[in-house]
């Protein structure tokens, strides 16, 4: 209620004859990027992509190293940042509306929440119910009508279009309704246009904008000006080490080690882009996508000009701006289909971006799908230029937003989060014990079994499903999981596979059956 009063109070009071400002409540941007991988930009050591607004903010925010995504695809994650709580405990862990079960399955795919569920209080809602103007723009991909944003406390939405990915492309006539554009305009600088729009229209009050790209998720197709310009930097560039690796299912009875992998690589059988032998499909290892890499700026762009407004028109000390993306890069192409095979002339359609030095992406357990760059900015009490190595992850986005804000805490609601106040302000560990992950289903991006994780302290370890096999990583000596200890460290990898377990039953996470239609490929 005081929020309220505050936000319909005059800018000024007159107490004691004398004219006294009113505190305001902050703004809040939520900058969330599709598929933007931990090593896509600059601040954290690209060395293809060119974000020079993004490292400038991160000069002026607290830039996380080791900040995860609730999955490494995007709609789990996403419900658990409007929500603060783990996929798992939703029912909602994998991509809507999921992908189908195949004969090859030894299990079959958990079943799914199709929406976040209309009881849960979101994030927007508590910043409608407390005066803020509420707007989401962009992608949602958490539920169709009757469970869009505007069911879920945004007052405004473009485009309506609940799905995961712009369904004409990234030039208009987009298709989406909402979103008019000339012919030939490029969808994140239009998003960007109507965010402009959404702050010029609400400076007086506050507001909560949460600018939902659908950049960089596939197709990959950047703006044609930043693509010629990347197209002749990497043609006059050498690249250094291979072009694409392989990747095993680590939970087969008999799994590939990495030199085993290495040599596979010149072998006929291994030739061409598809599922290949042995359950392996091939990693992207350079960051060499003219078409991904002007996609990187178009968003870095977006954020430029937002910040730039805001400047403008002199609230930006009044402004927290969360930047964070829902998975990792999408190193490893889509195998929705496992029969696809993708045509040497359509690599950089399918092939994104490479995550190294952390293993895989997109759709995999392995850092390179669930590390995901996090800067947050929070002028006057947040530090800046600050790096934060503790480890943090997406639900605890909620708690974290509410208290800076000067909102009252929902520990019912953001059940799995953390704020994160103390560390921005310069504390060194906040009070948890461990995060985890749940996927009980087979991805798109790879022929690896089902599994879940859970990292505690420096250690992580990754559970599979089909045979319940195990790794075990010191992921502080070694982030690209190179090296698994499991055998040399039994104690630890048991102490963590119970944690897992725990956790599992804590959360009602769901587990899969066994597939009666299976059929050994």
């Amino acid at each position: 209620m005081k929020w309220i009063i505050a936000c319909l109070a005059a800018a000024v009071l007159v107490l004691g004859g004398r004219t006294m400002a009113v505190e305001r409540p902050p703004n809040v941007v939520l900058f969330l990027v599709d598929d933007l991988g931990w090593r896509d930009l600059g601040c954290y050591g690209s060395p293809s992509y060119q974000t020079p607004n993004i490292d400038r903010f991160a000069q002026s925010a607290v830039r996380f190293t080791d900040a995860y995504a609730a999955c490494h695809v995007c709609s789990p994650t996403r419900a658990s940042i409007l929500t603060g709580k783990y996929p798992a405990r939703l029912k909602l862990t994998d991509w809507l509306p999921g992908r189908k079960d195949f004969p090859f399955q030894r299990l079959l795919n958990a079943e799914i929440e199709p929406a976040v569920p209309s009881d849960e209080v979101t994030l927007a809602e508590v910043f409608r119910d407390h005066g803020y103007r509420t707007a989401h723009l962009g992608k949602w991909h958490l539920g169709e009508e009757p469970l869009g944003p505007t069911s879920q406390g945004f007052e405004m939405q473009v485009p309506r279009w609940n799905k995961g990915w712009p369904k004409a492309g990234y030039f208009a006539p987009f298709q989406m309704e909402g979103l008019v554009a000339d012919d030939g305009s490029y969808l994140t600088d239009c998003l960007t246009d109507h965010a402009v729009d959404f702050i010029r229209a609400n400076q007086q009050s506050p507001f909560f904008l949460y600018l939902a790209h659908f950049a960089v998720h596939d197709p990959i197709q950047g703006p044609k000006e930043l693509v010629d310009q990347y197209e002749q930097a990497f043609d006059a560039r050498v690249f250094d080490g291979p072009e694409y690796g392989l990747e095993g299912n680590p939970d087969d009875e008999v799994s590939l080690s990495r030199s085993e992998l290495s040599e596979l690589m010149s072998r006929p059988g291994w030739s061409g882009f598809r599922v290949l032998p042995r359950r392996t499909v091939k990693i992207k290892q350079r960051q060499d996508n003219p078409q991904f890499a002007a996609m990187v700026q178009s968003v870095d762009r977006s954020l430029g000009r937002l910040i730039g407004l805001l400047e403008e028109l002199k609230i930006h000390d009044e402004t927290i701006i969360v930047f964070f993306s829902d998975n990792g890069g999408m190193s490893a192409a889509n195998f929705g289909n496992p029969r696809r095979r993708i045509p040497s002339d359509r690599l950089d359609k399918a092939f994104s971006t490479s995550n190294l030095p952390l293993r895989a992406g997109k759709g995999w357990l392995y850092e390179g799908g669930i590390r995901v760059p996090l800067i947050i900015r929070w002028t006057g009490d947040g530090r800046a230029g600050a790096v934060c190595p503790t480890p943090v992850i997406s639900t605890d986005l909620y708690p974290t937003i509410l208290e800076m804000a000067g909102l009252d805490p929902l520990p019912e609601q953001h059940q799995d989060g953390v704020s994160l106040v103390p560390l921005l302000r310069g504390e060194k560990r906040i009070d948890r014990q461990a995060i985890y992950w749940h996927f009980p289903h087979y991805s798109n991006h790879g022929m690896q079994s089902p599994g879940g994780a859970v990292r505690s302290g420096d250690f992580k370890l990754i559970e599979y499903f089909e045979n319940g096999t195990h790794q075990l990583f010191n992921l502080r000596s070694d982030p690209g999981e190179k090296n698994d200890l499991s055998d040399t460290l039994p104690d630890k990898a048991a102490e963590l596979k119970s944690m897992l377990k725990v956790w599992r039953t804590e959360v009602g996470a769901e587990m899969m059956e066994v597939n009666p239609q299976f059929v050994d490929p």
